[in-house]
């Protein structure tokens, strides 16, 4: 099933590209529209397994931290620009997974995901590239972004381990977060949903790069650990760059390529089992 989570992962790789089709729209607006209605299909499609969730717990918390970390995300990008903003946000995500997953449940990361993880996060720094001004409140807004990721996605793992349907966690989550994120909607302005480029820009960003992203990766969380799960979710950078050159025309430098390959190259050792890692290493 990590095929479930690198297939979620492409998902939300297209997200950048989709977006440019709503130009001119606020960043913070169309990430509220993704939520609302990406959490209203979810919701709608697990109805009947809703009434198993547990009652209490942290997935409630788990909802406000998937809202939080879109305006984190954000705010993080405004402050210090979009490659900083993305590398400490996302590279930072699997890091803090591995150690909540380390000091909530004791499961200690093996080395050769902690070698992977390293290598991939390295390499999206050198996909994403070095733009913008590097400052302490939008580095720290991105760390909070990432330890939030970190958390939603551990929380969801813990739950769905002990029986209870992914598809109702994430419509959960996703859910919760479509109400706190629809008064940020409001305020930021729907007009540009009655425009039928913006209007389906939001429909394709909520219904598949969230909805049924979502739906991947929390299948995916059945079998895979979460912390590997967050390093193979570091694919979205390489399939937004590769989008980027396909779809809109942009060009690599060979820096950026060198990157994309340390990153793809680690994403296979991460996805790669146990023994099949151990034969390889040991040849």
């Amino acid at each position: 099933m990590k095929f479930a989570v690198v297939a979620a992962a492409v998902l939300w790789g297209t997200a950048g590209t989709v977006g440019m089709l709503a130009a001119g729209v606020d960043p913070v607006s169309l990430a509220a529209a993704r939520l609302v209605l990406g959490g209203l299909v979810l919701v709608v499609a697990a109805r009947r397994l809703l009434p198993r969730l547990p009652r209490g717990g942290m997935l409630p918390l788990a909802a406000l931290a998937v809202a939080a970390y879109q305006l984190c995300f954000f705010a993080a990008v405004g402050r210090t620009g979009v490659a900083v903003g993305t590398v400490v946000a996302i590279g930072s995500g699997p890091v803090f997974t591995g150690l909540l997953s380390w000091l909530l449940d004791r499961r200690v990361p093996s080395g050769r995901w902690a070698a992977a993880t390293a290598a991939a996060v390295a390499g999206c720094a050198v996909l994403t590239g070095g733009g913008g001004q590097v400052r302490l409140d939008g580095v720290l807004l991105a760390l909070l972004g990432g330890l939030l990721y970190a958390f939603y996605a551990v929380t969801a793992a813990r739950v769905i381990a002990t029986g209870v349907p992914s598809d109702a966690v994430m419509a959960a989550m996703f859910g919760g977060a479509a109400v706190v994120m629809l008064p940020v909607l409001l305020w930021t302005g729907t007009a540009w949903l009655a425009e039928p480029r913006g209007l389906l820009t939001a429909v394709y960003l909520g219904c598949v790069s969230t909805a049924l992203a979502y739906v991947l990766y929390g299948r995916g969380l059945r079998v895979t650990p979460v912390a590997t799960a967050a390093t193979l979710a570091l694919a979205e950078p390489a399939v937004a760059a590769l989008l980027g050159v396909v779809v809109l025309g942009e060009r690599l430098t060979l820096v950026s390529a060198c990157g994309l390959v340390l990153l793809g190259a680690s994403l296979v050792v991460v996805a790669l089992p146990e023994r099949v890692a151990a034969l390889g290493s040991s040849a």
